[in-house]
């Protein structure tokens, strides 16, 4: 796909999505899903890693983001819409987080357009969100944590709620990832809102 695509429209709100290497590759694939069924339109860049792992955990192929995405960007492509502050987003969603990636943004070390385009989302004052994966964790991968939250992320690591009763993994992902949509106000038909029993 091409990056320099023209917008599908000029009122269509953006997101600019990262997947990077840590296992949950699902989560970044079932995010673009949702994002196409709310009407918004995707930037997406994609880490050589998260394309090792989205081998070992699936049967799909870069063409099955591709196809899944708006625009999808080389993972160094310096020169993407979504490195630069003056193309507007939304915000942010980097799913799954891997550690490195965490690091990165926490140090601003731009080493991709994953970390870069992250650093843009925080220097933008835009809203940030990383789903973190991995357990158990170090110190290292905490103080990271707290400084990306400290800079304005969030941190939102994929845990499932079984308050929800969900039926299998399909259901557990749509709940996290509706929830991460929550924080930009996105609403997804498919998540379950605790009530209390009366």
């Amino acid at each position: 796909m091409n990056a320099y695509a023209i917008p599908r429209g000029p009122s269509r709100p953006r997101m600019a999505v990262g997947i990077s290497g840590a296992s949950g590759v699902v989560y970044g694939l079932r995010l673009l899903e949702l994002l196409r069924e709310l009407g918004v339109e995707t930037h997406v860049t994609v880490s050589r890693a998260a394309l090792l792992t989205m081998m070992h955990e699936t049967d799909l192929k870069l063409s099955d983001i591709e196809a899944r995405a708006d625009v999808l960007y080389r993972s160094d492509d310096v020169a993407a819409s979504i490195s630069s502050g003056s193309f507007r987003t939304m915000g942010m969603i980097v799913a799954p987080c891997s550690m490195k990636t965490l690091a990165e943004i926490a140090q601003g070390v731009t080493s991709g357009l994953i970390s870069r385009a992250a650093e843009v989302t925080l220097k933008e004052r835009r809203r940030l969100v990383l789903l973190a994966r991995e357990t158990p964790l170090t110190e290292s991968h905490l103080k990271n944590m707290l400084a990306v939250t400290r800079m304005g992320g969030i941190i939102a690591p994929p845990v499932p709620a079984f308050y929800a009763r969900p039926a299998g993994i399909d259901a557990m992902v749509d709940q996290t990832l509706g929830r991460v949509l929550d924080l930009f106000d996105l609403d997804c038909a498919g998540v379950r809102r605790w009530v209390k029993a009366p």
